[in-house]
C-alpha cells in the first residue's frame, strides 16, 4: 500500500486564474484611472504603461504569484513608495472606485472577490497621508 499524498492547495494567485486576471483587472483599473483627471495628476509617466506593469507584478507577488516585483524593485515599501504624492481620503474613495469597477469585470467566486475588496479596501486606507482640503 502506497502512501498518497495530500493534494497542494493552490494559491490565491492559481485559484483566481493566474497572469491574465491579474492583467485584465490592472488594465481595467488604469483604464478608470486615465479617465479620472484628478487621480491621474498623480502619476507623473505620460504613459501609464509602466504604472500598471508595476501594479499587476505587486499584485500577482502579494496574491501568490511570481516573485517578479521584489526581484526587479525589491520590497514593495508601499507606504514610502507612495509617500510623495498627496493621498486623501477622496483620492482613496476615487483609487478604490475605479478597482472595484475593475473587480467587477472579472469572474471570481464570490469569496475571492470578497477577499480581494477587502484586501483593496485596507491597502487603499493604508496610503491615505493628507487630509482633504
Amino acid at each position: 500500500m502506497t502512501e498518497q499524498s495530500a493534494p497542494e492547495e493552490l494559491t490565491y494567485y492559481e485559484r483566481v486564474g493566474g497572469h491574465e486576471t491579474f492583467v485584465k483587472l490592472v488594465h481595467e483599473f488604469y483604464l478608470g484611472v486615465a479617465g479620472d483627471p484628478p487621480l491621474r495628476e498623480m502619476y507623473p509617466e505620460e504613459d501609464l504603461g509602466p504604472a500598471e506593469v508595476r501594479l499587476r507584478m505587486f499584485l500577482e507577488q502579494y496574491w501568490g504569484g511570481p516573485k517578479t516585483y521584489s526581484e526587479t524593485r525589491g520590497h514593495p515599501r508601499l507606504r514610502m513608495r507612495h509617500f510623495p504624492y498627496r493621498i486623501t481620503p477622496t483620492q482613496r474613495d476615487r483609487w478604490l472606485h475605479h478597482m472595484n469597477a475593475a473587480i467587477d469585470t472579472l469572474d471570481l467566486a464570490p469569496m475571492d472577490e470578497e477577499l480581494m475588496r477587502g484586501y483593496m479596501a485596507h491597502a487603499a486606507h493604508f496610503m491615505i497621508n493628507a487630509e482633504d482640503e
